[in-house]
């Protein structure tokens, strides 16, 4: 793939790392086909820079923290947390060049978010939203898997989840996800897709969820409101309440969750943000938090391990699909009514890429149809 080509914008806020990950040692991570070197100094802050020494490219992450400083494990170099060089072995004037990158950093959200682009354009209020992962009114946790595949498969397989129904039939998946009716939106850096499925049997996940938090068993109202927002995060409303309560929201705006009346269930959010490792890599985050049974520990650690399984799932999924296209780079995708979404957010993220480079000269991974 050629340079013009990148399938991911710069321009952006991506997570880099939890922010349990990054502490007062040298810690090496790839994003956006760049390699990184992340430590925390020692007022706490986090710093990041480019992981290879100015003088001979030894990755700096294979030396060592001393103060706020890194010394280059090759020669002796010393650079400070900006990226100038602050001292060089055997000489005492030092070369104005002898420096590496330093790029912007947000501590946010229980995420170290990194902008690789212009850092002139690096606004942190356009960190996305996901407050859920540390407000006290919710409580959760989560991993991080590094999958063998593009980001945007990533994204294709959040915002349809028509797949749950045959990926996921031991736990959260059933036959009510691919049959139900949704509804697609868009905005000019957000896509949404909501399902609603009223008077239906709780799958096995949702059943035992509501059961622990209300000790109610028998049909409920189950919804998923999907949104997108660009170029790589998406956060799922999911939940279930007893059937005819008044989840559903009244004045037919099915897309709006203030309108919906919960107190008769229980609701999560899956919190997902992908970030392009390599243009056939990426690093996924993810978190489930909820808002029933909040003080039980056990209970976020079983949810944790029981969401991971179901993303191991999607996991190898994803993989074989990037193994099948690499194998096939000629084979012409077509799409079907479940694929609005992902539609939408392809879109969005070939948007921000054009607007950065230009006209893109080659073809989505996946092409997306076009109006005639």
């Amino acid at each position: 793939m050629k340079a013009d080509q990148r399938p991911f914008p710069l321009n952006a806020w991506y997570a880099a790392a939890y922010d349990v990950e990054v502490g007062r040692q040298l810690m090496a991570r790839t994003v956006c086909n760049q390699k990184l070197v992340m430590f925390r100094k020692t007022d706490g802050i986090v710093a990041v820079l480019e992981d290879a020494c100015w003088h001979r490219l030894l990755p700096l992450s294979m030396g060592r923290l001393e103060g706020d400083e890194v010394t280059c494990g090759y020669h002796g170099l010393v650079y400070n947390a900006q990226g100038r060089c602050t001292h060089m072995p055997s000489q005492e004037t030092l070369n104005p060049s002898a420096c590496v990158r330093s790029y912007p950093v947000v501590e946010k959200h229980r995420f170290v978010w990194v902008w690789p682009g212009d850092p002139a354009k690096a606004d942190p209020a356009l960190v996305p939203d996901m407050h859920w992962n540390h407000d006290p009114e919710w409580a959760g946790d989560g991993k991080l898997i590094t999958v063998k595949c593009d980001y945007r498969l990533v994204v294709d397989n959040l915002m349809d989840l028509t797949h749950e129904t045959f990926v996921h039939g031991s736990s959260i998946g059933q036959r009510a996800v691919a049959e139900a009716p949704f509804v697609a939106t868009h905005g000019d850096r957000t896509a949404t897709v909501t399902r609603w499925m009223e008077n239906i049997d709780a799958p096995p996940f949702w059943a035992g969820q509501i059961k622990q938090g209300l000790g109610y068993e028998g049909k409920v109202d189950r919804w998923q409101i999907i949104r997108f927002e660009a170029p790589c995060t998406v956060v799922i409303d999911v939940g279930v309440a007893e059937a005819g309560t008044g989840a559903v929201p009244s004045g037919g705006n099915q897309g709006d969750p203030a309108l919906s009346d919960r107190r008769r269930g229980v609701n999560g959010y899956v919190l997902n943000t992908i970030t392009p490792e390599t243009d056939r890599t990426c690093h996924y985050f993810w978190a489930f938090a909820r808002n029933y049974c909040l003080g039980e520990q056990r209970l976020t650690h079983q949810l944790r391990e029981g969401v991971a399984g179901i993303f191991r799932e999607d996991e190898l999924v994803l993989e074989a699909q990037q193994a099948a296209m690499d194998a096939h780079p000629d084979h012409q995708f077509y799409n079907l009514n479940i694929d609005a979404g992902s539609m939408w957010a392809r879109r969005l993220i070939d948007g921000m890429v054009s607007r950065e480079q230009g006209p893109a000269s080659g073809a989505p991974v996946i092409p997306i149809r076009r109006a005639a």
